[in-house]
């Protein structure tokens, strides 16, 4: 896929769109909070090809080759805001079937983005989301700090992040370690989430428990299933890949 970078209400996007489907929907891929497009690998064209669907995946601000931050500080609010500029870019492509697969944040911005502009949405597959702070998601992330300051963490991360590296590892680690965000919270938005939802988890993630999984699919309103997988960490789609693009294909094949 050719990528290039789109300007979306002023922030400069990289982007990878195929649109090789004509009258399918639009998977949407958004990475986790270290994480790019070019970080998925093959995985969005398998699952393309598998579901015979089409595909945009892009960069957040601030990682992979879209533009750089402004500043490393965020606020409390700051994945529901992910899902305003979200919901800008597909009015922007045009995308009005959208399936939304995310991973880590990924998967939590994709959450809100269905509950909050459920007309684009036609399913969501959140793979390891989050919707509240546990003390294992801060263990995760102060282990991570610690990696970046004693391994060669930095230089892997700058392979796909250039010089941006710094500002969105503190960007990452900071806000979620800072006091006032460790009662951010998005449950109350997930009565409002009608499309439906598979979410995917490693049993071993190490940085959140199963009551993420309970929690999330017990509250939405429309259908939802869990997919657990055993002895699997944080990112299922990079460990087990053949086995996340059986599920989550079936999963969009009951409904398309």
């Amino acid at each position: 896929m050719e990528g290039r970078i789109i300007n979306v209400k002023g922030q400069k996007l990289y982007i990878e769109h195929n649109n090789q489907f004509e009258g399918r929907p639009t998977i949407i891929f958004l990475h986790d909070s270290l994480g790019s497009v070019q970080l998925w690998r093959e995985f969005p064209a398998k699952l393309s090809e598998i579901a015979q669907c089409n595909i945009l995946a892009y960069d957040r601000l601030g990682y992979g080759k879209s533009f750089p931050m402004l500043t490393h500080e965020r606020p409390v609010n700051y994945m529901e805001l992910e899902a305003d500029l979200l919901n800008n870019l597909l009015i922007e492509m045009d995308i009005d079937n959208a399936i939304l697969f995310g991973h880590s944040d990924g998967g939590t911005i994709a959450l809100i983005t269905a509950s909050k502009y459920p007309e684009r949405i036609e399913a969501v597959i959140c793979e390891a989301g989050h919707i509240f702070v546990e003390e294992v998601t801060l263990k995760g992330v102060y282990d991570a700090w610690e990696a970046y300051k004693t391994t060669n963490l930095p230089q892997r991360l700058q392979k796909y992040h250039g010089d941006k590296v710094e500002m969105l590892f503190k960007a990452w680690t900071e806000t979620w370690t800072r006091e006032d965000y460790k009662t951010w919270n998005i449950e109350y938005l997930l009565k409002d989430i009608k499309a439906p939802l598979l979410f995917i988890q490693g049993e071993a993630d190490e940085y959140g428990t199963l009551d993420q999984v309970e929690k999330t699919v017990t509250q939405v309103s429309g259908s939802a299933e869990k997919y657990i997988i055993p002895g699997v960490g944080h990112t299922p789609h990079k460990e087990v890949p053949e086995l996340v693009l059986e599920k989550a294909a079936g999963f969009i094949s009951k409904y398309f």
